[in-house]
């Protein structure tokens, strides 16, 4: 595991849109340094809240430089991950939500952490506030004043991505309706990617099935075996009578 779980990385908002504009470059086939420079002049006049206007060229390479790490160049050990996740936008582009949700999720853990803490208090409460979420995760990362400002882009992500929803005051949202993932790969994904974002590689099928980071998501009921048949990166191990335990194989490090 490199060093992506202790970093925060994510020093704008990222739009869905521009997920997708990332991953269709790749898709058709495009190299790095071609997709890096189509990434810049896609953003030359989008900001952050989805109006046109001009962006300072730092602003503008923070988002690039987060676009190609999450799809072009992410850590080696995600590659096949990668692969999997552009085979499904590519197959079922009606799943590219999850995916994308998956891979932002996998590639930057702070992402993660910030949509549990947010799952959490909406399980708890109609509306969550920024401080409440906040102060969750300077439990987990530290009183520093980037956690503050890099929560918040993230969380002006969720809502961008329509998982979330801006309340009457000002800094506190509500949950949208949940986005039913049909699709059982789509769903292991979504698996996977916690799998990915957590330094021992593995979880319980049950913490998983119910892991408040998937908030946005109505996820179906799965085995353990069929979860490991149908993807190869996955292994089970049971213990106890029922309990199942997802890990990763070491093979994808």
């Amino acid at each position: 595991m490199g060093k992506r779980h202790e970093a925060i990385g994510i020093k704008q908002a990222i739009r869905f849109e521009w997920m997708q504009k990332a991953a269709n470059l790749l898709l058709a086939g495009l190299d790095a340094k071609t997709i890096r420079q189509e990434l810049h002049e896609f953003l030359a006049d989008r900001k952050g809240n989805g109006s046109e206007g001009e962006r300072s060229d730092q602003t503008r390479t923070f988002v690039v430089n987060n676009l190609m790490k999450i799809w072009v160049s992410p850590d080696s050990e995600l590659l096949p991950f990668r692969d999997a996740s552009l085979a499904i936008l590519r197959d079922n582009p009606s799943m590219s939500l999850p995916v994308h949700w998956g891979m932002v999720s996998a590639v930057y853990p702070f992402w993660l952490n910030v949509a549990r803490q947010t799952g959490r208090l909406l399980a708890l409460q109609d509306q969550v506030t920024q401080i409440q979420i906040t102060g969750r995760l300077k439990e987990q990362y530290g009183d520093r004043q980037t956690v503050s400002r890099y929560t918040r882009y993230v969380i002006r992500s969720f809502v961008a991505w329509g998982v979330l929803k801006d309340s009457e005051s000002k800094g506190c949202y509500e949950k949208a309706t949940s986005i039913n993932i049909t699709d059982a790969n789509a769903a292991i994904l979504i698996f996977e990617s916690a799998l990915q974002a957590n330094p021992d590689a593995k979880g319980t099928l049950g913490m998983l099935q119910n892991n408040p980071a998937f908030f946005p998501f109505q996820i179906p009921v799965m085995s353990g075996d069929f979860v490991s048949q149908r993807c190869e990166r996955i292994e089970v191990v049971r213990y106890g009578l029922d309990d199942e335990l997802l890990k990763l194989k070491s093979t994808c490090y």
